[in-house]
């Protein structure tokens, strides 16, 4: 729930452990370079969360790690195997992705658009199994949108949208969750709302999730393990507590700040210098002060 730390208990792995990870990756759209040379393990059974201002190359590291982007030098493993290597399905039975800006057909239900989570595990001729129907019905359960299952997608609100596209995702029945800013465009209750169901996958079936982020409070709040990004490189990776300070901050998004304790949750809790006070005050007050 909001205000706790993310859990840490004994269904979590060890964080040194890691199906997934990015070795020496470069990472470039045509001649444009945008991550260069990076090395990343993602611990398993924990929240990661990527932060970094925009155009860093966050959501781009999130898009190799989900094999939709081949690196121009290094490779992305996953379980031992070069990712680019493994069939696509092969590669959607393992790890499930919620893209930036996913679009849905026009029309379809919400339970058509879950069931689509069940592709990856279709044969030639295979008809539609208990197995999958089980697998659909559960996700939306844990989406908490069972009541939603027979209404157009169109005509939900962003935050159920979000709901139903995660619903999606674990239908697919994947250990690994990539979630590529699943917040943008909601208001800050749908926000915690969305971020409390990743927490609770995490918490209760040990799901292994990798999230961009913009909101660097709910970041720090949420992740086990951030991921600091500036310029196409990596600046820190760690516990918030141990990313997070003034110094930080102001390297990587150029924001003065101080960081507090979240009151709440003892997370790291940015606070932006005032900077009204200079700015309001005419020369002759400034250079009197």
């Amino acid at each position: 729930m909001i205000g706790e730390p993310p859990s840490t208990n004994g269904t979590h792995a060890d964080a040194g452990s890691s199906r997934l990870r990015a070795d020496h990756v470069r990472l470039a759209y045509d001649e444009h370079v945008v991550v260069q040379e990076l090395d990343l393990a993602i611990p398993d059974g924990q929240i990661t969360v990527i932060v970094g201002p925009n155009a860093c190359g966050k959501s781009t590291l999130l898009r190799a790690l989900a094999r939709l982007l081949k690196p121009s030098s290094g490779e992305v493993i996953l379980d031992g195997e070069l990712i680019h290597r493994l069939p696509t399905k092969e590669v959607a039975r393992r790890l499930g992705l919620l893209p930036q800006t996913p679009i849905a057909p026009q029309g379809i239900l919400v339970v058509d658009l879950v069931a689509r989570g069940r592709t990856p595990h279709q044969r030639l001729f295979q008809q539609w199994s208990d197995e999958d129907e089980r697998a659909v019905r559960a996700a939306l359960a844990a989406t908490n949108a069972v009541d939603l299952a027979d209404r157009p997608v169109d005509e939900l609100s962003g935050g159920q949208r979000q709901r139903v596209w995660i619903a999606m995702a674990l239908a697919q029945e994947t250990g690994l969750l990539l979630l590529d800013e699943p917040t943008t465009f909601l208001d800050i209750a749908h926000q915690v709302e969305i971020l409390d169901l990743v927490d609770r996958l995490n918490h209760e079936e040990g799901r292994t999730v990798v999230l961009v982020l913009h909101d660097l409070n709910l970041a720090c709040r949420y992740a086990h393990n951030l991921v600091a990004m500036v310029d196409g490189r990596i600046h820190g990776v760690g516990a918030p507590g141990e990313i997070i300070t003034t110094e930080t901050v102001e390297e990587v998004f150029g924001l003065p700040c101080v960081v507090v304790p979240d009151p709440l949750s003892g997370t790291p809790l940015i606070v932006p210098h005032d900077t009204r006070a200079s700015t309001s005050r005419n020369p002759t007050e400034a250079e009197s002060a």
